[in-house]
């Protein structure tokens, strides 16, 4: 199987690390949806990353359903999501904080950058920065408590929140810069070492 698109996208890299940490070898291609657009086009129409191509061709996309896929490869024993209904709810609703960030930080990005500066539109930015503001604070929240394990080992939430924290401080670093997310910022640094974080840098 082949992972298509490049390891700054959050969720690229989500689907990689999760890949590993399932304990699935994927191979990966880097092609940009923006400089190889006509290229990611014939792999998939939708130029949607990440992308996965299955051995029969089959094309699977969101980085959501790709995990979801994966899981299912893995088996039961290998999940990175809790079984307990409790746990998994709780997952489920940081994994929900952590996406919602990672999609504010590229709508943030996205207005500042590909928009012209005359026709940005205030209001839109402001609100979308509120937004992003408020997924961290919930997370930071949750993660205060009930910390995260930082024992080697690392959950579907834990990977999602790490991913996510790492591309908002790449692209919209101002957003939370001197902002209060210790949990948040603690946790990230710890997941950064893992060995399936090193060996997946964003790039």
């Amino acid at each position: 199987m082949k992972l298509i698109g490049m390891l700054d996208s959050p969720y690229v890299r989500r689907v990689a690390i999760s890949a590993k940490r399932l304990g699935i070898a994927l191979e990966h291609e880097s092609v940009s949806v923006f400089r190889h657009f006509e290229h990611f086009q014939s792999i998939n129409p939708v130029v949607k990353a990440p992308t996965l191509v299955l051995d029969d061709r089959s094309v699977l996309m969101d980085s959501t359903l790709i995990i979801d896929y994966l899981e299912a490869l893995a088996g039961p024993t290998r999940s990175l999501m809790p079984n307990d209904p409790d746990q998994r709810l709780r997952s489920l609703q940081l994994i929900g904080l952590a996406l919602a960030a990672c999609e504010k930080s590229v709508q943030i990005y996205y207005e500042r950058t590909l928009r012209p500066a005359e026709i940005q539109h205030g209001p839109w930015l402001e609100r979308i920065c509120g937004q992003l503001l408020a997924a961290y604070d919930g997370l930071e929240q949750a993660l205060a408590k009930q910390p995260l394990p930082t024992d080697g080992s690392i959950d579907q939430a834990g990977i999602t929140i790490a991913v996510a924290w790492t591309f908002t401080n790449l692209l919209v670093a101002d957003q939370v810069e001197g902002k209060t997310f210790p949990q948040i910022s603690a946790f990230t640094a710890y997941a950064e070492e893992l060995e399936a974080f090193v060996s997946t840098p964003v790039q």
